[in-house]
């Protein structure tokens, strides 16, 4: 049976990384590849370096599969990076499964069930340019967005010049959490990683309250 691990990607704290988690299994069970482990996390995809992709690469081993829903899941990278990240996937032996580029799946399973020949040869030159082609378009679907952002900040502040972008609103709830938390901690002793996996809060965001707070 193959093993497979499963990854699953969102930007922001505001998406849902576990929006695809039902699809990515039931394809994973359709093809009938044995889940290892699934892996999720919000992280941008224009960074190379993301706890649980590193955890991944970790923990898997040669001919198993990194499965994900799209190309823009596991990268929206420089040209620099989806290289040294392709070069680390390689490294693991892991072949890349892609649910949403037929070609990816079609040539693992006419890898395993009919040896290499010349019709999966063309498909793996086929199926590498498609992934290179679509890393590309994430990557530069990315810098527009970052480009239109840009632009809309410079006609606002052009229109007015007292015009100030609107910071991060504080999450009250999850303030009041955190601050529970860390004033219960010299009686639970909980230490900082424990706080912020109970709030739901990133272990920075429990240091600036604990600063602010005075803890």
């Amino acid at each position: 049976m193959v093993s497979a691990h499963l990854y699953l990607r969102a930007s922001t704290k505001d998406q849902d990384a576990n929006r695809a988690r039902e699809s990515l299994v039931a394809f994973a069970s359709e093809r009938g590849y044995q889940v290892v482990d699934i892996y999720t996390e919000n992280f941008s995809g224009t960074k190379l370096h993301r706890p649980e992709l590193h955890r991944l690469l970790i923990a898997a081993k040669p001919g198993h599969i990194l499965c994900v829903e799209s190309v823009d899941r596991l990268s929206r990278l420089s040209q620099e990076d989806w290289e040294a990240l392709k070069r680390a996937i390689s490294a693991k032996g892991l072949r890349l499964v892609v649910v949403d580029l037929p070609t990816s799946w079609e040539l693992f399973e006419k890898s395993v069930h009919s040896g290499t020949d010349i019709a999966s040869s063309v498909l793996y030159v086929v199926n590498n340019m498609l992934i290179d082609l679509m890393a590309t378009m994430a990557r530069l679907d990315q810098e527009k967005r970052v480009e239109r952002v840009r632009q809309g900040i410079a006609n606002k502040k052009a229109a007015d010049p007292s015009w100030k972008a609107p910071g991060k609103r504080r999450n009250t709830e999850k303030w009041a959490t955190v601050e529970k938390l860390l004033k219960g901690q010299s009686v639970t002793h909980m230490t900082i990683g424990e706080v912020a996996t109970a709030a739901g809060a990133g272990e920075a965001t429990v240091y600036r309250i604990k600063k602010e707070l005075g803890l």
